[in-house]
């Protein structure tokens, strides 16, 4: 545990660049106290909401809460969409770097909006453009990449499926940060799983694991890939699934989530289950967030991955049982592992 508490007290050193599509979250928050006459959906009399800036930019907000510099890389809607100047300052508010961030005119930056009563969500609305980035966007992007790769010591790539991270630019982006032996790590979404190959490790939950090992397959040309079962059920199933993913995708490591079952470490020649530290769970919406964020923090901090594992699974815990898209600060983290 003091090794694990030492890594923590290490997180303000380090620099981490988050990549990924960007979103505001917004949340009003009040109570049901009837049922609509106009159709059998409950009034909700809202008392309050507040803004998070949300998607990648909810990693780099985890990543500054538990004191290390994040900066954001990403691209928002058009200045006159009043969310994307919400997002400005909501991030600024928390001390996210946005430096990263590039503006597209003829699209509006992506807001999703969660009712909630009492505790429990009651409907959640969206308004975004999921068309493709244009190329010049992403040339930026990648240029930003370049000439500030040594001022980091770790990128996560978030992909969130908006339209920014098409394959080549994810390629591009590992292949850049591995050239500059730096840490690169993984929230992935399962259609590009092949993609993020030599990746210092991906981190995703049971079912982004199973819908990619269907991908895998699928794309599988020279049937190389050695998985024949889809459903990730039981300690078996998952052990041959991580050992073959690692295999395949030649990862330093991969990290599979499993809910309320903990989560599973592969490293080459060996794995590790580490079962839930949660206490309760209200809400596990971002939670894959705090879990590559502290993952990807330890790291940085000179942690083994089997001590970052530990590290994010302590953290997972905390946050779930927040309600909202919640993160967490040193001073409860070093108490929970205590």
């Amino acid at each position: 545990m003091k090794n694990l508490q030492k890594i923590i007290h290490n997180f303000h050193k380090a620099r981490v660049l988050v990549i990924g599509d960007l979103i505001l979250d917004q949340y009003i928050w009040g109570d049901v106290e009837r049922i609509s006459p106009e159709a059998p959906v409950p009034v909700v009399r809202a008392s309050r909401r507040n803004y998070v800036p949300g998607g990648a930019a909810n990693v780099a907000h985890n990543i500054s809460a538990l004191g290390a510099k994040a900066v954001l890389c990403g691209v928002l809607g058009n200045s006159q969409d009043p969310a994307t100047e919400k997002f400005k300052f909501e991030a600024k508010k928390l001390g996210i770097d946005i430096g990263g961030v590039f503006f597209e005119e003829n699209r509006r930056t992506t807001l999703k909006t969660r009712i909630i009563a009492g505790h429990q969500q009651v409907v959640r609305v969206d308004w975004e453009d999921v068309h493709d980035i244009p190329k010049r966007l992403k040339n930026s992007l990648t240029g930003y990449l370049d000439g500030n790769i040594k001022k980091f010591d770790a990128v996560i790539i978030e992909d969130y499926g908006k339209g920014l991270l098409d394959r080549e630019l994810i390629r591009n982006i590992i292949k850049t940060v591995n050239d500059s032996g730096k840490i690169v790590t993984v929230d992935p979404k399962e259609n590009n799983f092949d993609c993020y190959k030599y990746a210092t490790c991906i981190t995703p939950n049971r079912k982004e694991a199973q819908n990619a090992i269907r991908f895998l397959k699928m794309n599988d040309r020279g049937d190389l890939f050695k998985v024949y079962k889809e459903t990730l059920f039981t300690d078996t199933d998952i052990a041959k699934a991580g050992e073959e993913i690692l295999r395949y995708l030649h990862l330093d490591s991969f990290l599979v989530t499993l809910g309320e079952n903990g989560m599973w470490l592969f490293e080459r020649g060996k794995s590790k289950h580490i079962p839930t530290v949660a206490q309760e769970v209200f809400d596990v919406s971002g939670a894959g967030d705090t879990v590559i964020s502290v993952f990807t923090l330890a790291l940085c901090a000179a942690a083994s991955k089997l001590e970052a594992a530990h590290i994010a699974n302590y953290a997972a815990g905390i946050v779930v049982g927040k309600v909202g898209t919640a993160v967490t600060n040193r001073e409860e983290l070093l108490e929970r592992i205590c």
